[in-house]
């Protein structure tokens, strides 16, 4: 079995440019072997050859693999602090034109969340947001920007009246707030990265990595940031190393780019 997961990680690897030897193989391998079942395919030899003639099974694949949970304002004290210390600090810092990506952006809850946050300080035609992912499929409906009820739960009362409207069961975010978004495609272990960002968000998405991957990923951010700019990472993670890698520790998820 071991020899038949080394086939195969080589084989998405070539179908798909996805590294699998950067996530975490157990979880990784489990939530493979899951899927696989679900489709009633014996062996990885039959699934790769599967995915190669069927292109709605590939992209299911794709969409699995890249592990898209997302909402807005997930964590809300943590954008409480992105009001209140973060954005008033980068205008201060650097001016008004921020240079803002919003890496592996899912759905694009969290650059659209920028957009409403950063409206707070700066004129809406001001603000623009680079936000990429892995996944076409998730960008094509970050696009739409039609939602749930559950994604938009933690959005600001006076946000949700002005931007959002109620679409069957669905709410569709507005023109105005779709319109500061520039969506791309691109692979966090494998392309590369832009550079001069005062504010980069990237949440939730690391801890599946490797270690040796996420530093990697750390230390690519923090030559991406110009001095002074912010990393603002997920609930879930810590850069342990921070300092090593050049950056100062603004609080629990904002890390500074040593000045």
């Amino acid at each position: 079995m071991a020899y038949d997961y080394e086939y195969f990680k080589k084989a998405v690897l070539d179908l798909t440019k996805i590294d699998l030897d950067a996530y975490k193989e157990k979880q990784m391998k489990r939530r493979i072997d899951t899927l696989i079942a679900k489709n009633k395919i014996t062996g990885y030899d039959n699934y790769v050859a599967a995915l190669k003639k069927d292109s709605r099974m590939f992209e299911e694949f794709v969409n699995y693999l890249t592990i898209n949970v997302s909402e807005f304002y997930r964590n809300p004290e943590q954008w409480q602090i992105m009001d209140r210390e973060i954005i008033p600090d980068l205008i201060k810092r650097f001016g008004k034109n921020l240079k803002i990506w919003s890496a592996a952006c899912s759905t694009g809850d969290e650059p659209y969340s920028l957009v409403m946050a950063l409206s707070r300080h700066l004129p809406l035609n001001q603000i623009k947001i680079y936000a990429t992912d892995l996944d076409k499929q998730v960008i094509a409906k970050a696009k739409r920007g039609l939602y749930v009820e559950k994604s938009i739960a933690s959005v600001p009362d006076d946000f949700k009246k002005k931007y959002f409207t109620k679409v069957g069961p669905s709410y569709q975010i507005s023109n105005e707030i779709k319109s500061r978004v520039e969506f791309k495609e691109h692979n966090l272990l494998k392309d590369t990265y832009p550079t001069d960002y005062h504010l980069i968000v990237c949440r939730n998405v690391l801890i599946y990595f490797t270690e040796e991957a996420k530093d990697e990923v750390f230390r690519k951010f923090q030559r991406s940031l110009k001095s002074g700019g912010f990393l603002f990472i997920g609930s879930t993670e810590q850069i342990i190393n921070h300092k090593e890698i050049g950056y100062f520790r603004k609080s629990a998820f904002y890390y500074q780019k040593a000045l």
